[in-house]
Parts: structure tokens; sequence; C-alpha cells
């Protein structure tokens, strides 16, 4: 039985067959629309989300399967004191795969070591968001046509931004890629990705508080937003959010074939009049989340259209 805790727990060769498989589902989708036919995904979020929980709902109907599941944590038994641990073991008996968000780091990890059937991590907390980071590569696969030999920028929350720190990991095993990093003094990349992943790694980074500086540059720009759930402090919150805003203007030195990604829900950081720019590739990020987790899902349950 396999989980996806890390995006580490994939083979970069694994995610290439992940890549093929959502490639050839966004072509001949009729052919996978009853591959999970019999099987049930449930999807435990402990934590509010949208794109997420809606993506694997729609990618596992897709492929002709059901959903069952919760929302929020005091839709559970967890609100009368149930632990994560037998909610999840509860949860196998009835459903083949699970999908769960947690706001403790670590919790998908700890259920998968009581769950029956594969577990799935759908973020938790700031440390790994393991599926947004395959949607991301798909993406950039699909707009760039590799997943090497180019400059990408992660701009904003890059301290809690679980998916800046999932897509770092991923891109750390694939060949010439430049990572820029622009971030507030406070909310920098932490100490044991630069030095555990890009300086083990020998890889070539550099870290900017300077958005403007860093634009003509770059191939990929990572927009994040600053995480309000993730301060105990909101007077840091209300001094931090507003420092990056992506606008019409500031992309005027950026590259013509810049692929602009955001992992949302967005606030303040892209302004709406960049969405019709051509180089604006998030809501193409949106639609590529259920192709990826429909290929993710069917690895785990070892099924083929």
């Amino acid at each position: 039985m396999r989980n996806l805790i890390d995006i580490t727990d994939l083979t970069t060769e694994e995610i290439d067959q992940l890549i093929a498989t959502a490639e050839d589902i966004i072509d001949r989708p009729e052919a996978y629309a009853q591959v999970c036919r019999g099987k049930q995904l449930a999807t435990l979020f402990f934590e509010p989300s949208t794109r997420t929980r809606l993506s694997f709902e729609s990618a596992m109907l897709a492929l002709g399967g059901q959903t069952l599941g919760f929302s929020e944590a005091m839709s559970s038994s967890t609100a009368k004191g149930e632990t994560v641990a037998d909610t999840i073991h509860t949860v196998s008996c009835y459903a083949d795969i699970i999908a769960m968000r947690h706001p403790k780091e670590g919790a998908p990890f700890a259920a998968s070591l009581r769950s029956e059937v594969p577990i799935i991590n759908a973020g938790d907390g700031g440390h790994n968001h393991p599926t947004q980071t395959l949607t991301d590569l798909l993406t950039i696969h699909r707009e760039k046509g590799r997943l090497n030999g180019f400059t990408i920028g992660f701009c904003g929350d890059l301290k809690f931004g679980r998916t800046v720190h999932s897509l770092v990991n991923a891109l750390s095993r694939e060949t010439d890629i430049k990572f820029v990093f622009i971030s507030p003094e406070e909310l920098k990349l932490p100490d044991y990705l630069k030095e555990n992943v890009l300086e083990r790694n020998g890889l070539l980074y550099e870290e900017t508080a300077s958005l403007e500086e860093a634009m003509p540059q770059l191939d990929i720009l990572y927009m994040t937003r600053v995480q309000k759930e993730r301060f105990f402090n909101e007077a840091d919150y209300i001094r931090l959010k507003d420092t990056y805003v992506l606008d019409p203007e500031k992309l005027v030195p950026a590259k013509e074939d810049l692929c602009i990604l955001h992992p949302l829900p967005r606030v303040n950081e892209i302004t709406v009049s960049v969405d019709d720019d051509p180089r604006a590739c998030y809501w193409k990020q949106v639609k590529n989340g259920k192709y990826i987790r429909m290929a993710l899902i069917m690895k785990l349950l070892d099924l083929k259209a």
C-alpha cells in the first residue's frame, strides 16, 4: 500500500509518469470515465479548502467513483474529542482511499500509521502540500514543455507557505534550475530547506526583498498570499500582508513567455487586471489540479484505463 505524504515519496520517474497520465486524461477523458467504478474516496478536511477538496471530489467523480467526507473538523467526531487516529481508522473501514488536510504538521503521516487504505496529504499546516506540487509541475510542463532549465521566483510568504516548500523539494531533483526567493525578512524561506535541500544539492539560489529587481530574469513567477491563519500576532499580519502586489506595471520588464503561477486563494497579491494577461496561468493550474489528482488516485489504487 502506497501513501503520498511528502512529494519525495514519489521518484522523479513516477512524477513524469503521473504527468503523462494526466495529459492523456486531458486528451482522452472518456477512456478514464469508469476506472474507479465501485471505489470510494473520503475527503477529510480538518481545515478550510475550496480548490483542493473540490478537485479531489471532481477527480474521483470523473473516474466513475464516489466520494464521502467532511469539510471542517467541527462536523466530525473530533469535536467530541475523538483522536485523529481513531477517525482515520474508522473512515478507512468505509473508503478505498483518503485525502486528508489538517492544520498540524505531520498529521497525515500519523494518520497513515493507522489507516487500512492509502492516505494522500492534502496539506498539513505550513509543512507540505504534495498534490498542489503535482499540479504545479503539470502546469509548468504544459506551459514550458520541460521541468528543467529555467529560473523560478517564489514571492511572498516563503516561511509558512507549504506549497513553496513542496515545490522547492520537487524541483531540487531536476537539473539546471535557479531559484530566486523574494520575501520580507520575516517571511524568508526556512533555513532547513536552504541547508538540507538547496545547499546540500549544490543548487543555485538567491534571496531578495525586491520583486521589481528579480522580475527580468524570471521564467516562472510563483506568487503566494501572506497567510493570516499562520500568524500568532495579527499586527504582524497586517503589516506584511500587502508587501507584494503584482499588477500590470510590475510585469512591464518581465519576459514575454513568463509563466505566472499561484496556488490560490489570492487576497491582494495579484490584481484582477493581471488575469487577462496571457502569462497568467493560475486558472490553468486550477483545471490541472483535477487531472493530476485523477492520475494520482489511479496510481495509489493500482488502476489503469
